[in-house]
């Protein structure tokens, strides 16, 4: 049996246990030290309705119920054989003072002070401190301090993240004259591997092209041709597959990728209220990220006056929508009587916590900035008869301590593919206007 590797101490911050309240738990045989610092900040975290709320109560009951003995003076075992041991430590005593060195007294300095003094108490030991902060960890290092992101939960390599859709070219131009008249065509006869379930194909041959998707059913690259959802169309390939994906009854999740103006949100929405039919309710939400990270509280009015503005975006796509009829023709009028009748529901994240979603199509805008706890909290709230829709732009978050690799978006892409349940489109060409176009490429 191979020996293992030597014993290391990581010292976590705030920003992980909110990230991550389970994080004490995934660093194997190694031990986990937590200032005390970070307690004190989770006692400001702990109340209130978001998750990073949950996550500041759920880690302050995980310690209460392992600290049977004094967790400041002796190390308590996390769990079983495999993994290490827990302690909370205190702030200073190193021969460094992260505060002196920086000239201001915060409490991220405080959290790097203890860790200073572990890496002072245990030479022989390998210290590391780990924060979803990249300015706590540029400070560490500043101070000789092994410094890492938490990436436990995270996408190792997101230049290669799933896209959900090919450009294949075929040599045998009657190979796609049979795929037109058959409206399906064999996997084998056009590539070497069994696509992903509910992939998207361009397949080009001599000038010509046709869109397919492979289903997972019959096993086939079966046709697809161009749909509207109530009175919108899909103005490319991607679009198409887009819609085909939201539309079919089989695929209960689908994640649509793309920068703004590629037509996410808008696909997603039109897609709804064509299966209105189908379901009880339409909810649209959006997690909501308050600007310079301040509580909605600030804000004037009551609570739908303080939500409306992180809402807009979803209001504006509804309204593009009725606008595609006459002010009088009955799918104009349809809208409206969804929302008066309370079948379509604009809401914030938050509001559907604990609820059980039956029978429902959920559509939940800006997932980019969910961490991937969020993202299957929602996913494991769905009943009978839902569709869940994600759609964002990985690149483009709004919290602090998300990035392109760990943001809950790009988890669930990355886990997600070829999943028989599961679609994804990356779009990547822009609708908006030729302005628009332009200025993303140019500016």
């Amino acid at each position: 049996m191979p020996s293992k590797k030597a014993k290391k101490i990581f010292v976590l911050d705030t920003s992980v246990i909110l990230f991550d309240y389970e994080a004490v738990q995934n660093f194997g045989y190694n031990d986990v030290a937590i200032p005390i610092t970070v307690l004190e900040e989770l006692d400001d975290f702990k109340k209130g309705n978001s998750t990073i709320n949950l996550h500041a109560r759920e880690f302050i009951r995980y310690l209460d119920k392992i600290s049977d003995a004094n967790l400041l003076q002796n190390w308590i075992p996390i769990g079983g054989e495999e993994q290490g041991n827990l302690k909370v430590i205190s702030n200073g005593g190193s021969h460094l003072d992260a505060n002196e060195v920086f000239g201001t007294k915060k409490n991220d300095h405080s959290i790097i002070n203890a860790a200073l003094k572990l890496k002072q108490d245990h030479p022989k030991t390998k210290v590391i401190l780990v924060s979803k902060d990249i300015n706590l960890r540029l400070k560490a290092k500043a101070l000789n301090l092994d410094a890492e992101d938490y990436e436990t939960v995270q996408v190792k390599d997101i230049a290669h993240l799933y896209k959900g859709k090919t450009e294949i070219e075929i040599a045998d131009p009657a190979l796609v004259s049979k795929f037109y008249e058959d409206g399906q065509i064999s996997p084998e006869l056009i590539m070497d591997e069994t696509p992903p379930n509910n992939h998207y194909y361009i397949m080009k041959s001599h000038g010509s092209s046709a869109l397919g998707w492979y289903n997972p059913k019959t096993k086939f690259i079966e046709q697809i041709s161009k749909v509207s959802a109530y009175g919108i169309y899909p103005r490319n390939a991607e679009q198409t597959f887009a819609m085909h994906a939201l539309l079919n009854p089989n695929i209960l999740l689908t994640t649509l990728t793309g920068s703004a103006g590629t037509g996410k949100t808008l696909l997603a929405l039109a897609c709804a209220l064509e299966q209105r039919k189908e379901f009880k309710q339409i909810y649209l939400a959006r997690p909501i990220v308050p600007l310079s990270n301040k509580d909605l509280g600030f804000l004037p009015g009551d609570i739908e006056a303080k939500i409306t503005p992180y809402m807009q975006p979803l209001y504006d796509n509804l309204s593009f929508i009725k606008n595609q009829f006459k002010e009088n023709s009955p799918q104009y009028r349809k809208v409206e009587e969804l929302i008066e009748t309370d079948k379509l529901r604009i809401v914030p994240l938050a509001y559907i916590r604990g609820r059980s979603l039956s029978n429902v199509i959920f559509i939940v805008d800006e997932a980019q900035n969910l961490t991937p706890h969020e993202i299957k909290t929602i996913i494991t709230r769905a009943g009978e008869n839902t569709k869940i829709v994600f759609t964002g732009d990985i690149y483009q978050i709004d919290t602090p301590y998300l990035d392109a690799q760990s943001n809950g978006l790009s988890y669930l892409v990355d886990r997600m593919s070829r999943t028989e349940l599961y679609a994804h489109i990356n779009l990547e060409k822009g609708e908006r206007s030729e302005l628009a176009n332009i200025a993303s490429k140019l500016l």
